[in-house]
């Protein structure tokens, strides 16, 4: 696992979200890969050239998922078609395929729900992978453990030798964070969910949910499992604090490190997944 490598190609695929435009011309027949991660406040859309480099990528903040389900089927593959309308119009050319993902230990049917939203979005499904290892696959990570931080849960992976040896997930996330701020301030969760993305406040906003962030850090201790030497990884959305990482490092009594824009670690593993032919 090269980190600076990674946070390069976060850096790159952060500015074309940024400026909605493509990283270059893109040739007529070849190959992209697409990721969808459906999230608990956004949906975005990942695309990757044929060696994984960031080619385009675009999200819209949505609430059309609860504790990693999709809760609004209509809406998810409305706001999908969107945004593969726009990517095509930017790059020219048709996207044919996805990959998508789901926390760990949510089902099969969650998978099927999760293909279904990407089919019925105008692409042909592919792999419907675990979050963390989506993340861990775009991080090249062979030994170590991602902890993905999502807005309904948190999902803990684990690797050694470039095998995964666990997974697992907990029902604490984004959304939680939301719950406890919009109770100390008197608004709405909508409400409390705008306020934590105003970076002004960033400082007194994580004073009221640092107890959650806590709880998630004493969760992950109990199972991550990689050695003392091996790097334990914070991703999702919701780790977008500033304290996020200090806290999860003074919990779990081990260094924690966190790439840059580490809501779009999964979305860029997820479509790493995409090999443009129909699984078997």
């Amino acid at each position: 696992m090269d980190l600076n490598v990674s946070n390069q190609l976060l850096d790159e695929f952060a500015q074309l979200v940024k400026k909605n435009q493509a990283a270059r011309k893109v040739s007529e027949g070849e190959k992209l890969k697409v990721g969808v991660d459906l999230g608990t406040s956004s949906i975005v859309l990942a695309v990757l050239d044929h060696e994984d480099n960031p080619i385009y990528g675009n999200f819209q903040y949505a609430d059309v998922v609860r504790d990693g389900i999709v809760v609004n089927y209509i809406e998810s593959v409305q706001i999908l078609k969107k945004l593969k309308a726009q990517a095509e119009e930017v790059l020219g050319v048709e996207l044919l395929s996805a990959s998508g993902a789901i926390p760990p230990g949510t089902g099969e049917n969650s998978q099927k729900i999760v293909a279904n939203v990407i089919g019925d979005a105008g692409f042909i499904p592919q792999a419907i992978v675990d979050e963390p290892t989506a993340a861990a696959k775009f991080l090249h990570l062979d030994d170590g453990s991602v902890i993905d931080v999502g807005g309904g849960t948190t999902g803990i992976s684990n690797f050694q030798d470039g095998q995964q040896l666990s997974v697992f997930d907990e029902p604490t996330g984004g959304f939680h964070m939301s719950l406890v701020l919009a109770g100390a301030k008197g608004i709405t969760v909508d409400e409390a969910e705008l306020l934590k993305r105003e970076a002004p406040n960033e400082k007194e906003i994580f004073g009221v949910i640092r107890p959650v962030a806590e709880k998630m850090a004493s969760i992950s201790k109990q199972y991550v499992v990689a050695k003392e030497e091996d790097p334990v990884l914070l991703v999702g959305g919701a780790t977008n604090f500033t304290d996020f990482i200090p806290t999860f490092t003074k919990v779990m009594k081990r260094p924690v490190v966190g790439p840059h824009f580490p809501q779009f670690v999964t979305p860029l593993g997820i479509a790493m997944y995409d090999q443009g032919e129909l699984d078997e």
